[in-house]
Parts: C-alpha cells; sequence; structure tokens
C-alpha cells in the first residue's frame, strides 16, 4: 500500500497567503507530500516554504524547476535554502520543460535539454553537498562556484522523464524519477526503463484528476488539456513512444494543418478516460491508487477547476484524502 499521497500545490482561486487552510484541510484528510510545479503561475519555491512552515511535518518536492530558466547557482542556492527551511522533508524534481516555458516566456535557448538536464544534475549533486565546483560540462561552466549555507541535510535530486534516454538517466544518477501525461495503464513500460536497486528510489508521478461526476464537462476540459500538450514535440514523441499513434494520430494531423476545432474532436473519449482521472472523490481516489499499484511510491494528484471545486473546496480535498 502506498505510504505517500501528494498533491499539487499552490490551488487556483486561493491566495497564497490564504493557503494556511488549505494546506492544514489537505493533512487532516490523510495528504503527507505537496508539489509544486512551475510554468506561469506561482515559482516552485515559495508555495512549499509557506507549507513548510505551517505543515512542519509535511513532504515537500517540485515537479518541476526546469534545468534552464535559473542559472546553476542560482538553482542550488534556491533548493538549499528549502532543504534549510525543511532538513530532510524536502526533494528537488528537475526537468527540461519545454520550447514555450524556456524559450517564449523566459528568453532562454532550448537546445540540448538531455544533456542540460545531465549537467544540472551532476552540478547540484556536487554543490548541495558543500562541495567546490570547477567544472567544464558540457552545456555550461563553472567557476569555483561553492554554497556557502550548504544543507546539513542535502535535498534528494529527481529528475522528470518521458522516454528511455532520460529514464535511463534517471536510474542512473538521479533519487528517483517524475513521470507525467501517463495513464495507470503506461506505467509498467515507462519503469521498465528505470533499472535501479536504489532501495529508496522514488516514483513520482503527476496525475490529472478532475473530481466531478459530470463527465462531459470532465472530457471537455480533458480534450482541451490534451490538445494543448499532447501536441508539444516531446510529449508527442512520448505518446506514440507508449503505443497511442493510433488514437491520437488524427488529433496530431488536424493539429499541424492548424484545424484546432477537428484536433479537439479527433480525441476518443477513451484516451481522455485514461490520461484524466475523473468522477466523485472517491471514485478518483480509487483511480489513482492505480499508478500506486502499478509501481508509483508517491502519487501526486493535480486538480483542474470543477464546478464542485469552485462551490466547496475544503469538502473536496477532504473527501480526495486517505482519512
Amino acid at each position: 500500500m502506498v505510504t505517500r499521497w501528494g498533491m499539487t500545490v499552490p490551488l487556483g482561486g486561493v491566495s497564497l497567503a490564504g493557503h494556511d487552510s488549505v494546506f492544514a484541510t489537505l493533512t487532516e484528510a490523510g495528504f503527507t507530500d505537496f508539489w509544486s510545479s512551475e510554468v506561469n503561475g506561482a515559482d516552485a519555491f515559495t508555495p512549499l516554504t509557506l507549507a513548510s512552515v505551517w505543515q512542519p511535518q509535511a513532504r515537500l518536492g517540485t515537479a518541476i524547476a526546469p534545468v534552464f530558466t535559473r542559472g546553476p547557482g542560482l538553482l542550488a542556492m534556491t533548493a538549499a535554502a528549502l532543504a534549510d527551511a525543511a532538513p530532510g522533508r524536502f526533494q528537488l524534481g528537475i526537468g527540461a520543460s519545454s520550447p514555450v516555458v524556456v524559450g517564449d516566456w523566459n528568453a532562454v535557448d532550448f537546445t540540448q535539454p538531455f544533456a542540460r538536464s545531465r549537467d544540472v544534475l551532476r552540478f547540484l549533486r556536487a554543490a548541495l553537498a558543500g562541495d567546490m565546483v570547477d567544472e567544464t560540462y558540457e552545456t555550461f561552466q563553472i567557476r569555483r562556484f561553492r554554497l556557502e549555507r550548504p544543507p546539513a541535510t542535502p535535498p534528494q535530486l529527481l529528475l522528470a522523464a518521458l522516454r528511455p534516454g532520460m529514464l535511463h538517466l534517471a536510474a542512473a544518477e538521479a533519487d528517483g524519477v517524475i513521470l507525467n501525461w501517463l495513464a495507470a495503464t503506461d506505467v509498467p513500460q515507462a519503469l521498465a526503463e528505470v533499472k535501479t536497486d536504489k532501495p529508496d528510489f522514488d516514483v513520482v508521478a503527476r496525475i490529472f484528476v478532475c473530481p466531478t461526476e459530470d463527465h462531459e464537462y470532465a472530457r471537455t476540459v480533458g480534450r482541451r488539456m490534451i490538445a494543448a500538450y499532447l501536441t508539444v514535440p516531446a510529449y508527442l514523441e512520448f505518446h506514440r513512444w507508449l503505443g497511442r499513434e493510433p488514437s491520437l494520430g488524427p488529433m496530431w494531423k488536424a493539429w499541424a494543418a492548424g484545424d484546432r476545432r477537428a484536433a479537439l474532436a479527433a480525441i476518443p473519449d477513451e484516451v481522455v478516460d485514461e490520461l484524466i482521472v475523473h468522477g466523485s472523490p472517491a471514485e478518483c481516489r480509487a483511480q489513482v491508487n492505480r499508478y500506486a499499484e502499478a509501481g508509483v511510491t508517491v502519487p501526486v494528484m493535480a486538480l483542474i477547476p470543477t464546478p464542485e471545486l469552485e462551490k466547496d473546496a475544503l469538502g473536496v480535498l477532504t473527501a480526495l484524502g486517505r482519512n
């Protein structure tokens, strides 16, 4: 049975200052972990810093902090500060992110994402241990960097991975792997590429959860998300590797032709139902448990807004918990 139960924070519609009650409700409901993402909302670290104080027993993680948008030294300093605030409770998840986030929104060249992820992972391993780093990596050069305040307990380093190359790198050099945008039935295929005997190697999965019994609503929102995300080259190739070319090929073709309406219409219900967890809170909880049964050690819900959440967010969070 899974021992950790995560939620992506912050929640939409609630100010960061108002998250003390959200964190308290999640903890009382049985959530052990708070995980952040970093796209164009809150940064990855501020919500977790608040949580580290308001819920001093909670586990914390980033899924993910991009390896391009902060310099290596700044990323190490930011991670070290949170590890110092929450000793032994913080895991740093890093990943390549996407050309839109990195290039269009942060004015950084999105080049060699695999090599950059590997190099940042190796740099962070040394820097967070308090070592002096004077190294020429393939994608950047560091001259005589040492953290002034290295954390007493360095955070575990997790790597976001989709296809075999990055999955192999996570198994070889990281302390865990972060999976995203996959069905519970896809987990075994991904984990077959993660060959490691590390006893504490974590498998984190970010799972999109739409807690509503209005299946038409959930599928409409789910189609929009799938069209927006799974046409990004990295995710397109991921789902091609997973074997979804027959079901998603028509969407990809319509999207490439600029026909957004046809692309949305081409997404089958069964694909939405595989990738977007929806139903009553109890049904959602049961579906998330399927990821744990498939080998995920830290299932992390990422909530999709619903009328039910708008009406009674704390009640829905309580119902999604394990207590």
